[in-house]
């Protein structure tokens, strides 16, 4: 008896400090279980941004290639020796204006033959007149010689027009863009000499798909800019529409036209948007705050601290702004950044967000429901 009763106080003494390590590492705890389970979820902290009346544009974003719609190539009319050269790559001319000769002495030899063969023959017309008029010859013989004054005149208004070809002409008003002969090269008929420019008005043609064939009309602005002249916009305008698809290419042609005021040139790589709507305060809600699940455009309002999910029916879509048919009022606020970890009917901190601004729509970016 003295033995047992010796060892049960030893053994409670070495269970206590288990029991204190036990308490200190955290064993279970019922009451501090209780009162995890009773905390709320921490808001999620989103920015936001106000729904407003703006103004938004509709616009078909494209680029091309400027081409001059006035365009000459100047061609030999005869064949002669290059004499003389007036004008040289970037002159400016205008329409009429000589641009260069070829030797001309067969013509106007030819030009003085035609022009006595016909002075003699008037001269026997007129006798023939008088001798008709008395009844000496016959109508016949008088018919046959105002046929060939006729003929003759003919003549000599050709071998004129033949000599007039020694002399180049500019058929338009433009700038010299080529050069294609040198003095003293014999020219051949029908032989390229220059290449004319008209570099005042320039066009864009541009092939845009058969769904946007009902936006496009002659007259909408166009704005361009060019790599080539930076920081500056150039204001054009649709200048025809072609009412036909290619059944190949499921496309139809544009054709922008605008003054080039100096700046720009033929051959120059342009980006043009055609701005074929444009509506004034309407209700717009940046790109960022769109949900697009299943197909169906919704946002997050913030109501009260709380988000909630609301489908939306939306129009244009132009830069960051996008328009509001349905579903939202102005004033609200939706959120822009933090909706990755939002679910409806969650608490939220707001901390605030920029506005958006307008901006020309990306090809094909225009919806409306």
């Amino acid at each position: 008896m003295t033995s047992n009763s010796f060892r049960t106080p030893r053994a409670a003494n070495l269970m206590l400090p288990v029991l204190l390590a036990l308490a200190a590492c955290g064993g279970p705890n019922p009451g501090a279980q209780a009162d995890k389970k009773s905390e709320a979820p921490a808001p999620v902290v989103v920015e936001t941004s106000t729904v407003a009346l703006r103004p938004i544009e509709a616009s078909y974003n494209a680029t091309a290639t400027l081409e001059a719609p006035n365009e000459a190539q100047v061609v030999a009319k005869t064949s002669g020796v290059l004499l003389q050269l007036l004008v040289e790559e970037g002159d400016r001319v205008t329409a009429g204006q000589v641009l260069a000769r070829l030797e001309s002495e067969r013509q106007k030899l030819d030009v003085q033959r035609a022009e006595a063969m016909l002075r003699k023959l008037e001269a026997e017309r007129e006798r023939s007149r008088e001798l008709f008029e008395r009844k000496l010859i016959a109508a016949d013989v008088y018919e046959k010689i105002r046929y060939d004054v006729d003929t003759q005149k003919a003549a000599w208004d050709m071998a004129r027009l033949e000599l007039s070809y020694t002399s180049i002409v500019a058929p338009i008003s433009g700038v010299i863009a080529s050069r294609s002969a040198k003095v003293g090269n014999l020219i051949q008929l029908n032989s390229p000499l220059f290449r004319i420019v008209d570099a005042q008005q320039l066009e864009a043609v541009l092939n845009v798909p058969e769904r946007e064939l009902a936006t496009m009309r002659a007259g909408v602005p166009v704005t361009l800019v060019a790599d080539a002249v930076p920081g500056k916009v150039f204001q054009g305008e649709v200048a025809r529409v072609s009412p036909v698809v290619d059944a190949g290419s499921g496309t139809f042609r544009v054709v922008a036209a605008f003054d080039a005021q100096d700046a720009l040139k033929p051959g120059m790589f342009a980006r043009l948007s055609v701005r074929y709507d444009v509506r004034n305060d309407v209700l717009t809600i940046p790109r960022t705050a769109l949900l697009d699940q299943d197909g169906e455009p919704a946002v997050y309002a913030v109501r009260d601290n709380v988000a909630t999910r609301v489908p939306i029916r939306i129009g244009f879509m132009s830069g960051e702004l996008v328009e509001v048919l349905d579903g939202i009022g102005q004033g609200e606020q939706v959120v822009t950044a933090g909706k990755i970890a939002l679910r409806d009917g969650a608490a939220v901190d707001v901390i605030g967000g920029a506005a958006p601004q307008a901006a020309p729509a990306v090809a094909g970016e225009i919806t409306e429901n």
